[in-house]
């Protein structure tokens, strides 16, 4: 598994960017600037899927400029910003959560002008993704997680960046609640919350 670090503020506080297979186009993409239609391309992907990260990384190396949540600006003030890129003759790159097909965009030229950029979409994580995001965020939260329990959640989680991020949001709150320590017992309860809704006070037995 690659981290990609970004150069913020210091190097302690630098967040980086986990990569794995399913992201390996998105990079060629994003290192492939010369080759973009109209120096301009479309970054979209589901929700918490690095998109803002990338964004950030992408401008910071100096390539281009990046234009985060796009699909949530005003039509005219999008359209301004391609035709200052296009004047300037620098790259552009339009980070949304949506591909601009579904956007319903009302401006003629800038629908045609997004319809003509070259898209990137980043897709579901791969197995190793998938885990190095699961214990990337339980890292961030002080969670041990055991081998064991990594093996019984991995092959029962959602394959999406949100929901190892809410898996293992669910599993600290659990364990905090609890006062116990990560197991897979505790794991399987949070699976079951997170797929049927099912809260912790449900799951307790009832005293008749």
């Amino acid at each position: 598994m690659t981290q990609i670090a970004l150069p913020l503020t210091t190097a302690a506080s630098a967040e980086t960017i986990l990569t794995g297979s399913s992201l390996e186009p998105v990079f060629a993409a994003l290192n492939g600037v010369a080759n973009w239609p109209f120096r301009a391309a479309v970054l979209a992907g589901p929700s918490r899927s690095g998109k803002s990260l990338i964004a950030r990384w992408f401008a910071q190396s100096g390539v281009g400029d990046a234009l985060d949540d796009a699909d949530s600006l005003p039509e005219d003030a999008l359209f301004h910003r391609w035709n200052r890129a296009q004047a300037e003759g620098r790259p552009l790159l339009i980070v949304s959560s949506r591909a601009p097909g579904t956007w319903q965009v009302a401006l003629p030229d800038l629908a045609s002008r997004l319809g003509a950029a070259l898209m990137i979409e980043i897709g579901a994580p791969d197995d190793d993704l998938l885990r190095a995001l699961v214990e990337s965020h339980a890292a961030r939260r002080g969670l041990a997680l055991g081998e064991g329990v990594l093996a019984y959640v991995m092959p029962r989680l959602e394959r999406s960046h949100a929901a190892a991020e809410a898996l293992v949001e669910t599993i600290d709150r659990l364990s905090l609640e609890r006062k116990a320590a990560v197991t897979i017992s505790l794991a399987r309860d949070a699976l079951a919350e997170r797929v049927h809704g099912v809260s912790d006070a449900e799951r307790q037995p009832r005293l008749l």
